[in-house]
Formats: C-alpha cells, sequence, structure tokens
C-alpha cells in the first residue's frame, strides 16, 4: 500500500525523490493535487478514499496506513 501511495504522490506532485515520509504540503501539495492523488487511489483499489485523509494524513506512509486500516475494517 505504501509503495501505491508514493507512486500517485510522485507522479501528482511531479516529484520523483519523494519517499514515503515526504510532506504533501512541503512539496507544493494543494487541494486540486489532493483531489489528484484521491481519485487515482480511488481507481488503483475500488474503493472511495476521502480527499480530507490527504490533509490530514500528509505524509505517504501516514495516509498508507489509514487506507489499509480502514479497509481491514471492511
Amino acid at each position: 500500500m505504501t509503495e501505491l501511495v508514493v507512486a500517485v504522490y510522485r507522479e501528482t506532485l511531479g516529484v520523483p525523490e519523494l519517499d514515503e515520509n515526504s510532506d504533501f504540503y512541503e512539496w507544493g501539495g494543494d487541494s486540486l493535487a489532493a483531489f489528484r492523488i484521491t481519485a487515482r487511489l480511488e481507481e488503483a483499489l475500488g474503493a472511495e478514499v476521502p480527499v480530507a485523509l490527504v490533509f490530514a494524513y500528509p505524509t505517504p506512509a501516514d495516509l498508507a496506513d489509514v487506507v489499509r486500516s480502514d479497509f481491514a475494517q471492511a
């Protein structure tokens, strides 16, 4: 899951050196980028990923943990 989220962040933000601990805000993330990230994750996972999660959990590692736990409960 973390690898997927890192790849989506890299592609969306256009920063190939992003890693799992890179901060969405520090790399220029904005609301449009957050919507693009969640759309890509929804497409890959086949489930809804609320855009608010990107803002609340701005690193790929943190977002992946939350998304992973949400899917485990489903």
